[in-house]
């Protein structure tokens, strides 16, 4: 009975530690497939605080809160069954959408790079003030549509981490990265939109050292904005290059992922810093590749759209 007794408890002591490396597992998975979306994550934490100016303050929280709710919506109820089903049943549809993307977020880095240094008036486009229950409806729906194409580009960049992992690994994964990545891309959104209202009540403070510190914030709330827009841009850029290169090599055409690996190689032999190096060429490759494609999309899409117009009109 006693042996029996430790039998059962050894069988429990192996399920646990088999249950823990699982979550370390996926964890890790989890982890790993939400750095590479990094690009598109953070072009979505800058984009998403332009959906609350001009609100009134105390309704910037809830209808952020609305719209976290809006996105996890879209990744887990609409977006995670389509993924899975594709990755189950056609594998390489996956890699192909993911190029889409990644073409995606070429053409749209290409073209905010277009209009910061190329437009002859460039000015920002701010969605409608939020003044009644209508205004603020139309716009928590239109941030919400706007996340859909995002965490769909998340989603995929994702899948495409964790498509090798059995069917129920790769769905708790996705679902881990869908919430996670939703706390922070809203939880650092909060932060934003509300560091103004923090620093205004820390300037009125009448104590000198809070009065700096408030005065800073709201001087920095612009600047803050500006290098997570910039630093967004060069992301999509970088990530849609990569996108297209690993895609393309995984499709059988290998030479833009062969040249790289080729430019790489001497970065990799300078002793110390060589595996940095390296990061950084694979990175300025993989730049120059969203560049390219980006700017011929940006060239090429808005004579497209046209001529579609002009042929719909005639019709």
């Amino acid at each position: 009975m006693a042996g029996g007794l430790v039998g059962l408890l050894d069988d429990v002591a192996a399920l646990a530690k088999l249950a823990a490396a699982s979550v370390d597992d996926v964890a890790a998975a989890a982890a790993k497939a939400s750095a590479k979306a990094a690009g598109v994550v953070i072009d979505d934490t800058a984009v998403t605080p332009a959906y609350v100016q001009g609100l009134a303050a105390e309704r910037e929280l809830p209808i952020i809160a609305r719209i976290a709710k809006g996105s996890i919506k879209n990744k887990v109820v609409f977006i995670l069954p389509a993924a899975m089903l594709l990755s189950e049943f056609v594998p390489v549809l996956v890699e192909i959408i993911l190029m889409v993307g990644g073409a995606y977020l070429c053409f749209e880095g290409a073209e905010k790079i277009h209009h910061r240094f190329f437009s002859p008036a460039p000015h920002a486009v701010l969605p409608a003030v939020a003044i009644d229950v209508d205004h603020e409806e139309k716009t928590v729906k239109s941030a919400i549509r706007t996340d859909f194409i995002l965490s769909g580009e998340i989603m995929v960049i994702a899948l495409k981490e964790v498509i090798d992992e059995g069917f129920v690994a790769r769905a708790i994964i996705l679902a881990v990265v869908a919430v996670l990545i939703t706390a922070i891309v809203y939880g650092v959104v909060a932060l934003i939109v509300k560091m103004d209202d923090v620093g205004l009540r820390l300037a009125s403070s009448g104590r000198p050292p809070a009065v700096r510190v408030g005065r800073a914030l709201v001087a920095g709330m612009p600047k803050l904005l500006a290098v997570l827009s910039g630093v967004g841009t060069a992301a999509m850029v970088w990530v849609g290059g990569h996108i297209l290169v690993a895609g393309a090599h995984e499709l059988g055409w290998h030479g833009p992922h062969d040249l790289i690996h080729w430019l790489e190689e001497p970065a990799h032999d300078v002793a110390g810093v060589g595996g940095v190096l390296g990061w950084l060429v694979n990175t300025a490759a993989s730049a120059a590749v969203g560049l390219v494609v980006g700017f011929t999309l940006v060239a090429v899409v808005p004579k497209l759209t046209s001529k579609m117009t002009k042929s719909a009109a005639a019709h």
